[in-house]
């Protein structure tokens, strides 16, 4: 291939280990070599633009199109991004409101976030919201019936979606796997997609929460795009082209810890 020929010898010893291991650790990676972790981080950088790896925390993976990461990677990689973006959302739910979390990490960020609210209808195909919010104040939980996706505790399939299709509710908070600068939201089960798209219809507003590493991940199925949403709450602020994608559909973008960019809308 073309592309291994421009790798230095030292990159392609990387993708080799990282398609041996699935993943690989900055860290290991300059001792097994004996250089510098930022020599480390600019050999997985130029791999990750190139698309041969997709960064990870503490390192890259193998990129994959059709596969996610395992749960437990997924919880775990930029986790106090997602708990600064659940403590943004969470800012803009009011008590008393009806909202659908579904199925990922940074939608569970957002359920420990609103623990403490009040008068809450939750309604969610994500076990572990379940789990999270049982025994908070005031809450009424409901739980779609369906397939349970047991890597992840996520209900998915045709009985889920038309359990969401009987409500209406004030907000939907959902998450997705990847972003492409166009806008698309991607995500890589059919079914967990086919879900999230009758969460979207059945909302009076809709909100993305995304940690920055989704908008350097590819995934296959297409679950919407952002001019579809309100706003989207992420922890760095998004390329230009995303940006200009928003303004152009009037979405507001919200920087957890951050500032705020204004829909064009935000004022009518």
């Amino acid at each position: 291939m073309l592309t291994e020929r421009l790798l230095t010898e030292r990159q392609t010893e990387i993708v080799a280990i990282a398609t041996a291991e699935g993943r690989v650790g900055v860290d290991d990676l300059a001792a097994r070599f004996d250089v510098t972790p930022q020599t480390i981080r600019r050999d997985l950088n130029e791999l990750c633009d190139r698309g041969i790896l997709a960064r990870n925390y503490g390192g890259a993976r193998l990129a994959s199109s059709v596969v996610n990461d395992r749960y437990e990677e997924r919880r775990d990689s930029y986790a106090d991004e997602k708990r600064r973006i659940g403590m943004a959302a969470a800012a803009m739910i009011p008590n008393q409101s009806s909202l659908i979390l579904n199925i990922g990490t940074t939608t569970e960020q957002v359920a420990r976030a609103i623990y403490d609210h009040r008068d809450l209808l939750v309604i969610t195909n994500n076990i572990n919201v379940i789990n999270i919010l049982s025994g908070s104040p005031t809450k009424e939980l409901l739980l779609a019936g369906g397939v349970v996706r047991q890597s992840d505790g996520g209900v998915v399939g045709e009985a889920a979606m038309e359990f969401m299709r009987q409500f209406r509710v004030d907000l939907a908070v959902i998450g997705a796997s990847a972003m492409d600068e166009d806008g698309a939201i991607l995500d890589y089960d059919y079914r967990e997609v086919s879900v999230a798209r009758a969460i979207i219809e059945t909302a009076r507003r809709t909100m993305l929460v995304v940690d920055q590493s989704k908008f350097d991940r590819r995934a296959t199925v297409r679950i919407g795009h952002v001019g579809q949403l309100d706003c989207v709450v992420t922890d760095a602020t998004p390329s230009d082209l995303f940006q200009e994608v928003c303004a152009r559909e009037g979405v507001e973008i919200i920087v957890a810890d951050g500032c705020s960019t204004p829909s064009p809308h935000s004022g009518d």
